[in-house]
């Protein structure tokens, strides 16, 4: 039997599930596209992936390339479109089987279709393995049974799941699988983007790869012990060590969430155990819940009205649009966040809250646009949480209590010295 592992949002050789099938192969191949549909305009004339979240990607399929070359499997990368690309892959190396993780949002299940319709006797094999709390395991009938509120689903889940163990690869394959492979990984121009230096503000100067996430999670847990501090400061806004910034890891799997989670079960045993600690954890159930709503709802999370179908009178402005984008509106914190967005790619979630809050409240704009241009810029973009947070923010998602924030409280309570306003603003007065 021929096998072929497709990556898609798993881009890490340890703790994957797709792998580890495909690894029992006779001949074994790997396999991965920037997707030309990611890198085109949105309807917003923004480009779908910009060069930050795209830099990151580039230095994680080179470190997902290495990995695999050392289990002497080769990485087949490609541009533009898997229903070419892996079409052609599979039938000259006569694959029978492909694992792939399985995805269920739109654009993701219309390129797996879209190469399924072209191979009439290749096997998929689609696995879920980006969440904490398995679907298997969960404790719902069906999708439909997922409660709408995170704290009914988070008790749940936390008093009868158990979290599964890391999966690990103990052995690499026969020198002979190593095929050959004349496939390169594109440049930042060749995916129509731009090079750019990394502003030494940001508070997310990290590279992209297991390596890299590595690394970041010895520092915040094991070398600053920053983890048992984490719910005290994460609702900071400056520097590198305010919060984990493993998202970004997270989001496109050069880390699983259960790494992660059982790295916490190691720092909790060796040095504490308190409610920083948990809240990590806490945080990695949300991450979970929104993509249980979207396995439940599907492409509603897309949709004006989002989950609720609420009828809201949202706008679409240029001018409104333009000065958020550019930090030039009336809230200089709101100002300040756009432009750390703009130069950086990375915003934190305090300020990921309050900017979306007045896009959708205070200013009655379409949350769409505000979801569509985070996903473009954002490093750490993932599809569930960015949607399920623009719903939550805008009144049309989980949110029972459809909150506005007060900018101005919001700046004095996590910014009253003004410190995170004069490094963004520095050529502003305000």
């Amino acid at each position: 039997m021929n096998t072929i592992i497709w990556f898609r949002n798993d881009l890490r050789v340890q703790d994957n599930v797709s792998l580890l099938h495909a690894m029992k192969g006779k001949k074994v191949l790997a396999y991965y596209c920037f997707e030309s549909v990611f890198f085109q305009e949105d309807e917003y004339g923004f480009k779908r992936t910009e060069h930050f979240r795209a830099k990151f990607l580039i230095e994680t399929i080179t470190v997902l390339k290495e990995q695999l070359k050392k289990l002497n499997i080769p990485l087949f990368v490609y541009q533009g479109e898997s229903s070419k690309h892996l079409v052609n892959l599979i039938n000259l190396h006569q694959i029978d089987s492909v694992y792939v993780q399985r995805e269920w949002t739109r654009d993701e299940r219309a390129i797996l279709n879209s190469v399924k319709n072209k191979l009439t006797t290749t096997k998929f094999f689609e696995n879920f393995d980006q969440f904490l709390f398995h679907p298997e395991d969960v404790p719902y009938a069906s999708y439909d049974s997922i409660p709408e509120i995170f704290t009914s689903f988070r008790k749940k889940c936390e008093h009868l799941v158990k979290v599964r163990p890391i999966h690990r690869v103990t052995k690499k394959l026969p020198l002979e699988n190593n095929v050959e492979n004349n496939t390169h990984i594109p440049t930042l121009q060749e995916l129509g983007l731009v090079s750019f230096t990394v502003d030494d503000r940001t508070a997310f100067p990290f590279k992209g790869g297991t390596v890299e996430a590595q690394k970041r999670m010895d520092h915040y847990f094991w070398k600053s012990k920053k983890l048992a501090v984490y719910k005290k400061t994460r609702n900071g806004l400056i520097g590198i060590d305010y919060s984990s910034k493993l998202s970004a890891w997270l989001a496109n799997g050069s880390l699983s969430p259960r790494m992660i989670y059982w790295e916490v079960k190691n720092f909790e045993n060796e040095i504490t155990k308190n409610q920083d600690t948990y809240w990590l954890i806490f945080e990695l159930i949300w991450r979970d819940f929104f993509k249980y709503i979207s396995l439940k709802h599907q492409n509603s999370i897309f949709h004006k009205g989002g989950i609720l179908n609420k009828e809201y009178d949202w706008r679409s402005n240029d001018t409104i649009k333009t000065d958020w984008i550019n930090g030039i509106t009336k809230e200089p914190f709101v100002n300040a966040n756009m432009k750390e967005l703009k130069l950086t790619g990375w915003m934190s979630n305090r300020g990921r809250q309050n900017v979306a809050s007045f896009w959708s409240k205070a200013q009655q704009q379409d949350w769409r646009i505000g979801a569509a241009y985070f996903e473009s810029m954002l490093i750490d973009y993932d599809v569930h949480s960015n949607y399920g947070n623009w719903m939550y923010a805008s009144g049309v998602g989980s949110d029972p209590r459809d909150r506005t924030f007060n900018i101005k409280l919001q700046a004095e309570r996590y910014d009253g010295n003004g410190k995170y306003q004069r490094l963004w603003l520095q050529d502003t007065l305000f």
